[in-house]
C-alpha cells in the first residue's frame, strides 16, 4: 500500500512538473500535402516528446494565401497563434505592426548568428533583432522529370537549354505524353516564369528586372525573350492545368503521365513520399539555363508576442527545436530541402539535394543566388501580386501581347 501511495504521489509530483513548464503551441501553416504533411508531424513528435501540447491550425493551399487571410483576421481579432508560416519582406510588414516576439536572447544561446548564411539571418530579423526562425532552404529552379516517361518519347538526358527542352517535350508530346506537367495558380506560372527570366538572361538581369524592378530592364530585349520562351512552354501543358494544385502536376510525373516539371524542391518531397528514388523513377537538374543560379525560398514562422509564461516556454523550445541539426536533418529529408544551417551533415541526403547544398553554397559566393518572387522572398507582397497577376492573366490569355505585357509589369512594379 505504501508503496503504491509513494509512486503514485511521484506521478502527481512528475505531472504537476511537467504541467508547470508545458504550455500549448499553435501553429499556423499550409504544409497540407503528403511530403509537407509529414514534415509537420515530425515538429509536432518534437514538442509533444517536450510535455507541450500542439494544436495544429493547418490551412490548404500551396502558395499560403488562404492562411495569410486567415492569420489577419486572428490578429486582428487579439488571438495570435503561438507561431506562423511567413517568409521573406512580410516578416518585416508583421513586425512592424508590433505583434511579433523579439527572440534574440534564445538566437544568442544559440549562436544563430554564427550557424546562418547571412542572406537568410538578415531575412529573419527586424531592426536587427530575430523575430523568425527559419526551417530550411529550398531551391525554386529546378527542373523534374518523369524516368518512364523520358525513355518512352527517347529523350536520353535532362535538358540544359531551353532549346534542348523543346526538343524534349516534341518528342514527348509525339509519344503521347503530356510535356509539362502544371498547376493554374499564379504562383505556379510566376515560379515557371522566374526560372524562365534567369534562364534566358542570368542572375544579373534577374536581380535587375525582377527584385530591383529596373524599368529599363523590364522593357528590355532580354525581358522579350523570356515572355515569349515562357508563352511557347504553355502550349506544352494539357487542358486540364487551370487550377490544378502543385502536387497533383507532380502526380503526373509519379504515374508516367507527364514529362516535366518547373517547381520547386518540394516536389521532391511528393516523390519521397511515393516511394520514387532520384536518378531511377524521377530526375532533377536545374532549370534549362540556370545551373550557375539559385532561387532561394525559405520557410520560416514568425512568433507572436504572448501573454500566458507557459505559452512563451512553448514558443521558446518550439524555436529551438526547429533550429536544432535533428530536426533540420529528418525535416528537410521528408520535405525536399536542404537544411538552412551550415555546416550540417549531408550523408543522408540524395543527389539531388547534395547537388541543392553545394549550389547553395557556391553561388552565395559567385553571386548566382537570388530570393525567390514567386515564393515571397523578394519584394513587398503588394508589388508582387501585382506581377504575378499580370504574369497568369499573360499565360492565360493569348491574345495579350508580349508588348502589353512588358507595358502591364512595368506598371505593376510600381505598385505600392
Amino acid at each position: 500500500m505504501w508503496k503504491m501511495t509513494k509512486i503514485a504521489a511521484l506521478a502527481v509530483g512528475l505531472a504537476a512538473a511537467m504541467s508547470a513548464s508545458a504550455g500549448e503551441v499553435e501553429v499556423l501553416h499550409y504544409w497540407t500535402s503528403g511530403g509537407e504533411a509529414k514534415s509537420a508531424a515530425e515538429l509536432k513528435k518534437i514538442m509533444q516528446s517536450k510535455g507541450h501540447t500542439w494544436r495544429d491550425f493547418a490551412v490548404a493551399g500551396g502558395g499560403g494565401d488562404s492562411a495569410m487571410t486567415v492569420l489577419k483576421s486572428r490578429v486582428i481579432s487579439g488571438n495570435p497563434p503561438s507561431a506562423a508560416q511567413v517568409k521573406g519582406p512580410a516578416i518585416q510588414e508583421w513586425a512592424s505592426e508590433g505583434v511579433l516576439a523579439n527572440v534574440d536572447a534564445l538566437a544568442k544561446t544559440e549562436k544563430w548568428d554564427d550557424v546562418l548564411p547571412k542572406v537568410v539571418a538578415d531575412v529573419m530579423k527586424y531592426k536587427g533583432s530575430y523575430v523568425a526562425a527559419p526551417v530550411n532552404v529550398h531551391r525554386v529552379n529546378w527542373l523534374w522529370a518523369s524516368s518512364d516517361a523520358l525513355k518512352k518519347a527517347g529523350v536520353a538526358s535532362m535538358p540544359k537549354t531551353w532549346d534542348e527542352f523543346f526538343a524534349a517535350a516534341d518528342k514527348l508530346k509525339a509519344a503521347g505524353l503530356i510535356p509539362v506537367a502544371h498547376g493554374g495558380q499564379n504562383w505556379q506560372d510566376f515560379t515557371t516564369f522566374e526560372s524562365v527570366v534567369l534562364g534566358v538572361g542570368g542572375a544579373k538581369f534577374y536581380q535587375d528586372a525582377l527584385v530591383k524592378l529596373d524599368d529599363k530592364a523590364i522593357n528590355s530585349d532580354t525581358m522579350k525573350k523570356s515572355l515569349e520562351t515562357f508563352r511557347r512552354i504553355k502550349t506544352y501543358t494539357d487542358p486540364g492545368a487551370p487550377g490544378r494544385d502543385w502536387n497533383l502536376a507532380t502526380a503526373m510525373l509519379i504515374q508516367g503521365k507527364a514529362g516535366f516539371q518547373l517547381m520547386g524542391d518540394w516536389a521532391k518531397g511528393e516523390f519521397i513520399a511515393a516511394n520514387k528514388a532520384p536518378g531511377k523513377d524521377f530526375q532533377c537538374a536545374a532549370a534549362p539555363g540556370t545551373a550557375n543560379a539559385f532561387t532561394f525560398n525559405v520557410d520560416s514562422f514568425i512568433l507572436f508576442k504572448l501573454k500566458d509564461a507557459a505559452a512563451q516556454k512553448a514558443q521558446s523550445d518550439l524555436a529551438s527545436s526547429i533550429m536544432s541539426p535533428e530536426f533540420q536533418e529528418v525535416f528537410n529529408l521528408n520535405k525536399g530541402s536542404i537544411p538552412v544551417r551550415t555546416g550540417q551533415k549531408m550523408d543522408k541526403f540524395d543527389d539531388c539535394a547534395k547537388l541543392s547544398s553545394k549550389d547553395f553554397a557556391d553561388t552565395a559566393k559567385s553571386g548566382g543566388l537570388v530570393p525567390s518572387v514567386a515564393h515571397g522572398m523578394a519584394i513587398a507582397p503588394a508589388t508582387e501580386g501585382a506581377i504575378k497577376d499580370v504574369v497568369s492573366q499573360f499565360w492565360n490569355d493569348d491574345k495579350v501581347s508580349v508588348a502589353d505585357a512588358m507595358k502591364k509589369i512595368a506598371a505593376a512594379a510600381k505598385t505600392k
